[in-house]
């Protein structure tokens, strides 16, 4: 595609991307995809997907206790628990606000841990990174931002969430769609946002403006950004998933950057 080489007039000195589809079929890609880059945040969905294995396993539930006091996993994964951001501080009732939280999904690795016996980067391993055929990817620390992966390995998920084969539908489904609507609070990097929508795991794109995906894209898009200069979204109404990985760390260059990629990928995909 030739709306990926905008990633060569990026400000970094390594990039790439691709974009696939529901199938597998990667329909374009730029870059070095098979070089491992920090994935900071974008760490999160592979994390939660592991937690939403755990689920359909039997090895917990969403709506059993997890986090302070009155929490839940469901509150964790959506960033609703009222755990601050960084630290094990309650900085709200659950359910009442949207803290964007570190430590909430430090929380949910630990909480994974010991319902499953097995220690969090190789649950994730196992339940998520083998199956896929994720061979480059690995959970260096915390579940909360300390993933390692390549282009190559991250179209595989991205392809997987589009048409699940190691979860059921409807729960990835339950993954796509806002949970608790109407909170308010800050998306890094963007402001606060009014309505601050987000599924189990995956930030819903919805009508937050600004926003780090393109102007074209659906309401319905999800996925996540990372610190590290990373992305990766997955639109519903385009059929397709685009995943971006750098080696300069999220700044304005991101913010004027990304959407016009998003909007050009978009664009040559209709």
């Amino acid at each position: 595609m030739q709306s990926l080489t905008q990633i060569d007039n990026w400000p970094v000195e390594n990039a790439a991307a691709a974009v696939v589809r529901a199938d597998g079929t990667v329909v374009g890609s730029h870059g070095p995809t098979a070089r491992r880059f920090p994935l900071a945040s974008v760490t999160k969905p592979l994390a939660a997907y592991a937690v939403l294995v755990a689920y359909e396993e039997g090895a917990l539930e969403l709506d059993e206790p997890a986090g302070p006091e009155g929490s839940t996993v469901r509150h964790l994964l959506s960033h609703s628990s009222g755990l601050a951001t960084d630290e094990d501080r309650v900085m709200s009732a659950p359910g009442t606000k949207r803290i964007y939280s570190n430590a909430g999904f430090e929380a949910l690795g630990d909480h994974v841990a010991k319902a499953t016996g097995i220690p969090f980067p190789e649950y994730l391993r196992q339940a998520v990174f083998e199956p896929l055929g994720m061979t480059s990817t690995s959970l260096d620390g915390s579940p909360a931002r300390d993933g390692v992966s390549t282009v190559d390995d991250l179209v595989r998920f991205a392809a997987e969430v589009q048409a699940p084969r190691l979860l059921d539908p409807r729960t990835v489904l339950d993954a796509m769609t806002v949970v608790s609507p109407g909170l308010s609070g800050i998306l890094p990097g963007y402001g606060r946002q009014k309505n601050n929508t987000w599924g189990l795991g995956f930030e819903i794109r919805d009508t937050k403006s600004p926003h780090w995906t393109g102007a074209s894209s659906s309401p319905r898009t999800f996925g996540h950004f990372g610190q590290a200069g990373t992305f990766l979204w997955i639109d519903p109404d385009a059929r397709a998933a685009c995943v971006a990985l750098s080696d300069r760390d999220f700044g304005p260059w991101a913010i004027e950057a990304w959407p016009p990629l998003t909007d050009a990928v978009l664009s040559e995909l209709r």
